[in-house]
């Protein structure tokens, strides 16, 4: 337990005032004079009657106890009517109390946490550790609890052009000539283009049209264009995307498989992981029995770069429910995709 110092004047104050008027239980403490009704009396602001007094008072921790209560060195109990009180191990991982009468002790990260009469006093607000342009009103920034919406994309453009005229001196070009002078602003405003989908949900893309219909055969869509970003060279890979799904009494809009691919495809992808995105999000859409999703798809890391095979091409499939189960609604399937 931790040992205090008291001054003359909290001593004087102690002998004064009756323990009674201090009801305690096992690990607790609480501040305010009986009623009549054996009840504590209210508190102000967290003190008993003899607040002012109180506060008059100078207690002291010595120095070599200063370490005591928590890691970081808070400190890890209140004071009540002058008297000096131990610090309690009752905090939680993060130094809260463990009931509400307690008179809290530092935990883990050290916060300290002080509980009068059944109220809580106000925690001290968390010291934000990272400080970045655009952030400074973030609160609890280091915990990832934004309090401000995000940038919109348009305001990204004054540092990704900023970014594209570096690339364009560290290639050895002049920026400051003629045909450089708007590339930087133009491929900035071409690569948000051809990531938009990171601002697109679901939700907007279907815009409302589901609708119940009394139908259970094949629905096909095939050879929707797709261009998309490959995400480990940032170069583009673009094919078709072949669509099927089996009903079940709802039907989507046909445009909303179309939008469906784009929301995907508009990101930075790989073939293999934007195939099964399309099926889950048309899943989700309207609960179908089944859902199949074919891509071919030329890549250009594959094409101008590395083994340069310009006839190439990269064919995914993912089939979900029926299409994965009955071999006779697969082979269908592929039956419709493959006739011209």
């Amino acid at each position: 337990m931790s040992k205090f110092e008291i001054s003359d004047d909290a001593d004087e104050l102690n002998q004064e005032i009756d323990d009674t008027n201090f009801p305690t239980r096992s690990n607790s403490i609480s501040f305010g004079a009986a009623n009549g009704n054996g009840s504590t009396g209210s508190l102000n602001g967290g003190y008993g009657p003899f607040a002012n007094r109180r506060r008059s008072s100078s207690i002291r921790r010595t120095e070599s106890e200063m370490t005591e209560g928590d890691e970081n060195g808070y400190a890890a109990g209140g004071a009540g009517a002058g008297a000096a009180l131990p610090p309690s191990s009752a905090g939680g991982e993060n130094g809260e109390a463990a009931n509400n009468n307690s008179v809290g002790g530092g935990g883990e990260n050290g916060a300290p946490a002080a509980i009068a009469g059944g109220l809580n006093r106000a925690r001290p607000t968390p010291i934000r550790t990272i400080s970045l342009s655009g952030h400074e009103k973030c609160t609890f920034h280091h915990d990832l609890e934004l309090d401000h919406k995000p940038s919109t994309r348009e305001d990204l453009l004054p540092l990704m052009s900023k970014s594209y005229r570096m690339l364009l001196s560290s290639l050895g070009e002049d920026p400051e000539r003629q045909g450089l002078l708007k590339t930087p602003e133009r491929a900035a405003k071409a690569m948000l283009f051809f990531t938009k989908g990171y601002d697109q949900s679901l939700e907007e893309a279907l815009n409302g049209a589901v609708f119940d219909e009394d139908h259970d055969e094949m629905v096909v869509v095939k050879d929707i264009e797709m261009f998309s970003m490959c995400e480990h060279h940032l170069v583009p890979f673009y094919g078709k995307v072949s669509i099927g799904y089996l009903p079940c009494k709802k039907i989507l809009g046909l445009s909303k498989l179309a939008r469906i691919v784009e929301i995907f495809s508009r990101r930075l992808q790989v073939q293999e992981r934007l195939t099964k995105q399309i099926a889950v999000a048309v899943t989700q859409a309207v609960q179908p029995a089944g859902v199949a999703v074919i891509i071919e798809g030329v890549h250009m890391c594959m094409v101008m770069r590395g083994v340069q095979k310009i006839n190439s091409k990269t064919v995914t499939s993912t089939m979900l429910g029926v299409f994965r189960d009955d071999p006779k609604t697969r082979e269908e399937f592929l039956t419709l995709c493959n006739n011209k």
